[in-house]
């Protein structure tokens, strides 16, 4: 017995087209088009995926750095003296502190830098 294919081929192609809503000219409205669409914003978004902590890492030291430089010294000066006095706080958690408890953050700032210069 035949098996037509219609339906379920039809119900493909739209959950490809629901999938690539929003993409721009013919990579919305055609199938060919809309599925090299999705493959490659699949691979781009793995990539990218991996990319993200680095990026985070760099808005971390931004906010550390801003706080250093309030207190005259430098990230680089601070993160050295951090790991002289053996201070085990990476810098997401320095980070938090910059933006939630500057003061906090101050206080190491200073401390580490007097620690360092004795």
């Amino acid at each position: 017995m035949r098996v037509k294919r219609g339906t379920t081929k039809k119900a493909r192609h739209n959950k490809l087209l629901a999938g690539t809503k929003g993409y721009r000219g013919t990579y919305s409205k055609l199938i060919k088009r809309a599925k090299e669409a999705t493959l490659h914003a699949g691979e781009y978004s793995y990539a990218h995926r991996k990319r993200r902590a680095g990026q985070y890492r760099r808005v971390w030291i931004k906010s550390i750095n801003a706080v250093c430089l309030q207190n005259g010294t430098k990230y680089s000066v601070f993160i050295n003296n951090l790991k002289k006095a053996a201070v085990k706080l990476d810098r997401k958690i320095l980070a938090y502190l910059a933006v939630n408890n500057t003061t906090a953050l101050n206080t190491l700032v200073q401390g580490v830098s007097v620690n360092a210069k004795q």
